[in-house]
């Protein structure tokens, strides 16, 4: 125990600097990329086109990062804010990076023709190896939040020699019975579609709240998703089916992700219950659970920088290493290197130390938390 290291989340840069409500109302608060590397690829897959963007080129058996954005949104308004934060692009410049959009959820999207029939969660995961193909990707690290989320852990469960990683957000591993069916029609009925989205997306306590932040994605998510497409998006995602996954060793032939995943959800956050059932379900040896303070329902959006800390950490356990840019931890700037693969399995532990039983290293985190330094244990909750 003495070996292990204290991890500690730095504090956060304001996630909005200096701008007023007004600003936020602008689109361009979460659509503007902050480079121009950027290329779109309409790709050709067993289910329809998939719209994607992608910056770099494959390097070598580095793996891509690729992304699934949550229902109601899509690559931009999800995850501009995270990929754009300083400390991420320090490390996703040492990767090609992925972002797909779910079928007719892209900026200026045609809407689909009367009776279009959309693609089923399995089919959507169905999809992905055409990208994978496409680029040339050997394998993929998958962060997905929410929809996409569960659609990469399908991915994962089908094609799981195709996916090295996994960051899934405000995960949801069961399928809708009944009275969530008939609540969800009876929400359909008395609301709008973007506000039936948003208690989706935002805790309750930044609904009453009205923040800000909620106002501006009420006025994305109506201007900017076109809603015909976006119901069709939202009525699949709630006909889903339970993800079939199970802890190995409690049932015979338990089926689970094989790679090493790490959970995320905020405080309070609408899908808390079953990010936490779904920890219950993975392998505690390769699973990371991350409960993030102060972050509401979009951690990715509300917290970049730890979210990022975290992801770093992450990038560490699976043997990926990355000398980045970080005044706050050496009091100067450290030059950047390249990403390095370590001759280690991709299980390997956050720190140096080996594993509590002296065994192989595990992976897991060593955070502090409100009431005081957590234990290690291999399925490690770190609140932040």
């Amino acid at each position: 125990m003495a070996g292990l290291q204290e991890l500690r989340f730095p504090e956060e840069k304001p996630l909005l600097r200096g701008q007023d409500a007004a600003e936020l109302e602008n689109s361009d608060s979460f659509l503007l990329a902050v480079d121009t590397d950027w290329k779109e690829h309409d790709i050709e897959t067993p289910y329809g086109l998939l719209h994607v963007v992608i910056r770099g080129s494959p390097k070598g058996n580095r793996p891509a990062i690729l992304t699934y954005h949550d229902v109601g949104l899509n690559h931009k308004l999800c995850f501009n804010t995270f990929f754009n934060f300083e400390d991420m692009q320090e490390i996703t410049k040492h990767f090609v990076v992925c972002h797909v959009d779910a079928p007719g959820q892209q900026v200026g999207a045609s809407q689909f023709p009367q009776g279009y029939q959309f693609p089923s969660m399995e089919q959507l995961a169905a999809m992905l190896p055409s990208v994978v193909q496409h680029f040339g990707f050997k394998y993929v690290i998958g962060i997905g939040v929410g929809a996409g989320a569960y659609v990469l852990a399908k991915f994962a469960l089908i094609f799981p020699d195709l996916v090295e990683g996994l960051v899934l957000m405000n995960i949801d591993p069961n399928g809708k019975g009944w009275i969530d069916w008939a609540a969800t029609k009876l929400s359909g009925l008395t609301s709008t579609l973007p506000d039936t989205v948003l208690s989706h997306l935002f805790s309750q306590e930044e609904l009453v709240g009205n923040t800000e932040l909620v106002q501006s994605y009420r006025q994305q998510i109506s201007n900017v998703v076109n809603q015909a497409n976006l119901q069709l998006f939202w009525n699949m995602y709630n006909s889903r089916r339970d993800l079939d996954i199970n802890r190995p060793g409690t049932v015979p032939n338990a089926k689970t992700l094989r790679c090493p995943v790490m959970l995320v959800v905020g405080d309070n956050a609408p899908a808390e219950d079953g990010v936490v059932e779904c920890n219950s379900k993975l392998d505690p040896t390769t699973t990371t659970f991350l409960k993030m303070a102060d972050s509401g329902g979009l951690p990715q959006v509300t917290q970049p920088g730890k979210l990022t800390e975290a992801f770093k950490y992450f990038l560490q356990g699976m043997g990926y290493i990355a000398y980045l840019k970080d005044r706050r931890l050496s009091g100067g700037a450290v030059p950047s290197a390249s990403m390095t693969r370590l001759a280690r399995s991709r299980t390997a532990s956050l720190t140096s130390a080996s594993s509590v039983d002296g065994g192989r290293p595990q992976a897991c985190t060593h955070s502090e938390s409100s009431e005081g330094l957590g234990q290690v244990n291999h399925t490690m909750e770190v609140s932040c």
